[in-house]
């Protein structure tokens, strides 16, 4: 019997030390999610968010949303209030399965990893003012290139040369130079001939 007691009294301790213990082995448990764990959706959602047992804080790039055929969500920067982290994505892809992956790091400094696993029963396509934006882009190409073409087709204009300045008023002094010489010439010729016909009438 004391044998018994003894036994029962271990037994006892050993179940009241694991279950106080639980909790610390529980720490930054994910408790819940929106998209659910095996949820259906028929839409993607605008944003994910993750609740855990308690405050944790997250790494850099803590959420990637992953689907078939390799289809990628783009996620926003993630925002933590507590125990709960948010995250804004845009959703791309084929219906099917997709995957949801975490890490957070818990008050103790560990990492915790996990995974969230739902379905889309309709292929996710970009927001309106996403595709409005690509659109814009796709409309606004050809007007750009007819620019880009009228602009390569345009004539190009040569300007014809300019005379450099003063290359006019040096002509003209060349000319008037040799004006200045012909009639030096000129005067001097008269002279010799005025002087050879006195010279003649002379008795």
């Amino acid at each position: 019997m004391a044998l018994m007691r003894i036994a029962l009294a271990v037994s006892t301790a050993v179940v009241a030390l694991l279950v106080g213990a639980a909790p610390a082995f529980a720490h930054a448990r994910l408790e819940s999610s929106d998209p659910a764990e095996g949820a259906s959706l028929s839409a993607a959602p605008p944003q994910v968010t993750l609740t855990f047992a308690e405050a944790v804080t997250v790494p850099e790039a803590p959420i990637s949303v992953t689907g078939p055929d390799g289809a990628s969500w783009t996620v926003g920067a993630a925002t933590v209030a507590g125990a709960v982290v948010a995250a804004p994505v845009e959703a791309t892809g084929p219906a099917g399965r997709y995957t949801l992956r975490y890490t957070v790091i818990s008050d103790d400094g560990d990492r915790v990893e996990g995974a969230v696993r739902f379905t889309l029963t309709a292929a996710a396509a970009p927001t309106a003012a996403a595709a409005g934006t690509a659109e814009a882009q796709a409309e606004a190409a050809p007007a750009t290139a007819a620019a880009v073409g009228a602009a390569a087709a345009a004539p190009t204009v040569v300007a014809a040369p300019v005379e450099a300045a003063g290359s006019s008023g040096t002509s003209v002094g060349v000319w008037v130079a040799v004006a200045v010489v012909v009639i030096g010439v000129l005067a001097g010729l008269a002279v010799a001939r005025s002087r050879r016909g006195s010279a003649g009438r002379t008795p």
